[in-house]
């Protein structure tokens, strides 16, 4: 009763015990969770995933392919001819798939192309040529990409490794059309160039095809017709090799200060 009157008469009433006690309880803070081991499998994983481990393999794989080049000597072929019992279509596609297989193994394109053109003439030589040249670009790029790209990024420190860098990241078909037709770049350095750039698939196969044809068709062609080396034919395979060579010259020439500002 007093109570009562207390409040109606504009008192302060007194909380109970029991309703202090609750509105001061602060929750206690839940205990962080502890992170589980990581097993001994997780971290041989990570490590064997790791960028430089990826490196390492691919390292490892091109001086396999590298060997088995030195060993086999495919440039026998020039002197000694396609095996008698490979006849037809399926010595063309065998052709084109050795090609592109050792053209990752750093052999030289400008050989395999006298090859092909003295082995299957101008027009088989020429198709067989550029199947294995997209193959073997094809192949390069994705062990590049998959193996070598996370490790190298962070390499491109040089302004001349950043303004390639960004050339074929900003300008993937251009950059790797201007390439192939201009020689001078070895062919398996601007496929591992483009693969650590963030050059798409698609533009760096469809330049690496469009952009091989001149030069792949005259090494062919001179190759088809070297019985003849005063022909038209033969004559003119060598000009279209010289011109484009020369022309890659001057063009390097006239962008080196360019380079040299970014």
């Amino acid at each position: 009763m007093l109570d009562d009157a207390t409040t109606r008469s504009g008192g302060t009433a007194t909380a109970s015990p029991r309703a202090t006690a609750t509105q001061l309880a602060v929750p206690a803070p839940m205990p962080a969770p502890i992170p589980a081991p990581v097993g001994f499998a997780t971290r041989c994983s990570r490590a064997l995933l790791s960028p430089w481990s990826r490196l390492s393999l691919l390292a490892v794989l091109l001086a396999a392919a590298a060997g088995s080049v030195l060993l086999f000597e495919p440039q026998k072929l020039l002197a000694n001819g396609w095996p008698p019992h490979v006849e037809g279509s399926a010595a063309v596609v065998l052709f084109a798939v050795a090609y592109g297989l050792v053209t990752v193994a750093f052999v030289p394109r400008p050989l395999l192309n006298l090859a092909a053109g003295a082995l299957f003439g101008s027009g088989w030589g020429i198709g067989a040529s550029l199947a294995g040249t997209v193959l073997g670009a094809g192949i390069s790029f994705a062990l590049g990409r998959l193996l070598g790209q996370d490790a190298l990024r962070p390499l491109l420190r040089g302004r001349w490794l950043k303004a390639a860098d960004g050339q074929f990241s900003r300008h993937g078909f251009r950059s790797m059309l201007a390439v192939r037709l201009f020689p001078g770049v070895p062919f398996w350095a601007a496929n591992y160039a483009a693969a650590v750039s963030r050059m798409g698939y698609v533009p760096f196969l469809l330049a690496t095809a469009l952009g091989s044809i001149p030069n792949t068709a005259a090494y062919v062609v001179a190759g088809a017709r070297a019985s003849a080396p005063t022909s038209p034919a033969f004559l003119i395979a060598l000009a279209c090799i010289a011109l484009p060579a020369l022309a890659g010259v001057v063009v390097a020439w006239r962008k080196r200060h360019h380079l040299r500002g970014r």
